[in-house]
């Protein structure tokens, strides 16, 4: 019968518990960093539905992109890289005029 390490009294091989922790905390992050993310997306279509800015739709987004990409990459950052187009899309939103006037 083969080895398999460590064993509790079930016969079950041992928990790697800090390699769940380790995803778990994988996981969570992404999850953060994802979720502003598509905020700052969703406000920047927002710009582009309501201020018909889609030059500044397409800066938000790429810049969104690029700060999530550095905020999945750098954990002490998080999801602070991505709040920022997040405020600045929903500072376009509220100061940029233009619009349909009805």
């Amino acid at each position: 019968m083969a080895d398999h390490g460590n064993t509790s009294e079930a016969g079950h091989p041992d928990m790697d518990y800090g390699a769940h922790e380790d995803t778990y905390k994988g996981f969570i992050h992404f999850t953060e960093v994802g979720t502003v993310a598509c905020l700052a997306i969703v406000a920047a279509l927002a710009v582009g539905g309501v201020k018909h800015a889609w030059i500044t739709v397409i800066f938000g987004t790429i810049l969104t992109l690029v700060t999530a990409a550095i905020g999945i990459a750098a954990p002490k950052i998080g999801w602070r890289a991505p709040a920022v187009p997040l405020v600045l899309m929903l500072l376009a939103l509220m100061v940029m005029g233009g619009g349909a006037a009805h």
